[in-house]
């Protein structure tokens, strides 16, 4: 009988840890997994959230940085990783520079993208700088857009910054139906979603036009989920008009 029980003990035992490592399986982290949309606008996280975050940005806005700097982290851990936030991006361009940076940014497909959209923020005064010493020493009269603008990727130093090589920058600076789907993009932003500014945030349909400032992202996203936001100071509202 004591052996029998021992037995039972022993197999109790070896049983429970595996029961352990099942209830602790990692959930999903959502923040690793993105798509592209059939509108061809990139998500990243849970296409089930109960809360769709989208972003109008610039490449070329100071305060589209400044958020990148400031929000996309705790942005990403306290909503898109957990799987309570899909977060969309969508291109408000502003200029030439804007559509060049984003064709490149999205060349390499959504996951690609996301990564290096915080490192093109955070250097974004040296490449803008770099543009705008080319341009005042480029001849560009009687050259066209399509002329112009994979030299003005390589006078910014896209290529490098992208760590893509400038004959496969040019083949994605080629792609007209991503330069038109881009432009219809800032179309919709500016003129039919009536942004403005950048960047500018749209939750669950209804655009927040005076957000600007990770704080007031972060409260607006809490009352949208229903639970209590982590207190902030209150900035001043950040915001890069059209023009």
């Amino acid at each position: 009988m004591k052996l029998v029980r021992r037995v039972l003990l022993a197999l109790l035992v070896m049983a429970f840890p595996a029961q352990m490592m099942v209830a602790a399986a990692p959930a999903t982290d959502w923040s690793k997994v993105s798509q592209r949309l059939p509108s061809g606008a990139f998500l990243l996280g849970n296409p089930a959230a109960p809360v769709r975050l989208i972003e109008y940005l610039s490449l070329t806005c100071s305060h589209c940085a400044h958020f990148e700097d400031q929000g996309i982290a705790p942005l990403t851990a306290k909503y898109i990783a957990p799987g309570r936030v899909s977060y969309e991006v969508r291109h408000a361009l502003r200029d030439g520079l804007d559509l060049a940076g984003s064709m490149i940014a999205r060349c390499r497909g959504p996951q690609s993208f996301f990564v290096l959209l915080p490192k093109v923020f955070a250097q974004q005064t040296i490449w803008f700088s770099r543009a705008q010493a080319w341009e005042r020493i480029e001849q560009v009269e009687g050259q066209s857009p399509e002329q112009l603008m994979p030299k003005l990727a390589r006078g910014a130093g896209f290529d490098s910054l992208y760590g893509i090589a400038p004959a496969a920058m040019d083949s994605c600076l080629a792609n007209d139906g991503e330069q038109k789907l881009l432009t219809a993009q800032a179309d919709e932003a500016w003129h039919h979603a009536n942004i403005s500014g950048t960047p500018a945030f749209m939750i669950n349909g209804v655009l927040h036009d005076d957000i600007g400032e990770w704080p007031q992202l972060d409260a607006a996203l809490a009352a949208a989920l229903h639970i209590r936001a982590a207190p902030h100071p209150h900035p001043l509202p950040r915001k890069t008009s059209r023009k």
